[in-house]
């Protein structure tokens, strides 16, 4: 792919969700407001140091590059004529976005998120176990069989570069970094 020219950089915003408590899915929520180095106010992933259950017990200090999680809803329709009904925080988003192939974003793509937040693109979301106790044989729905483009199809992760506000309804602006491409790696 070159430069990821051809991919969408204008969207919006379907649905916001944060959650305090480490449950799979997210509750919607108004709005959601991101600290720039933090992640989502009040949500359980937030915090300049990885919050990711497994890997915090394993090393606590590492930078928490998954403070935002954010799904593309086109996901949603795929998943349902596969037979899961799957809607916005479902699957532990953040934030659900129309418009944007996130997936095919390279590493570090910018995400312009409403009036002044800005998500960073760190990699991946990695599905795992938990998937399948949501909904059984989803993790399989989401696993990509292409042997081009992303070999997950659950989301990304990213870091807030700036902060503000985020509601359903707002813009989703992507600036593609200015370097060579390079493809999102599993997180």
């Amino acid at each position: 792919m070159s430069q990821g020219h051809d991919l969408a950089l204008e969207g919006s915003v379907v649905a916001v969700a944060a959650d305090r408590g480490h449950h799979f899915s997210k509750p919607t929520q108004d709005r959601i407001i991101l600290a720039e180095g933090h992640g989502v106010e009040g949500d359980a992933h937030a915090g300049p140091f990885v919050r990711h259950r497994y890997l915090a017990r394993r090393r606590p200090r590492l930078p928490n590059l998954r403070q935002v999680h954010l799904i593309p809803s086109e996901l949603f329709p795929s998943l349902l004529e596969a037979g899961f009904e799957v809607g916005a925080g479902d699957l532990g988003e953040n934030v659900t976005t129309a418009g944007l192939d996130l997936e095919r974003m390279p590493l570090g793509t910018l995400i312009e998120l409403g009036p002044a937040a800005v998500v960073e693109l760190t990699g991946l979301r990695t599905p795992c176990v938990l998937i399948d106790r949501f909904r059984a044989g989803l993790k399989r729905q989401v696993l990509s069989s292409a042997e081009t483009g992303p070999a997950f199809k659950s989301g990304v992760l990213g870091v807030v570069r700036a902060g503000g506000p985020v509601v359903a309804g707002d813009s989703a602006r992507v600036r593609l970094p200015s370097s060579s491409f390079r493809p999102l790696p599993a997180l």
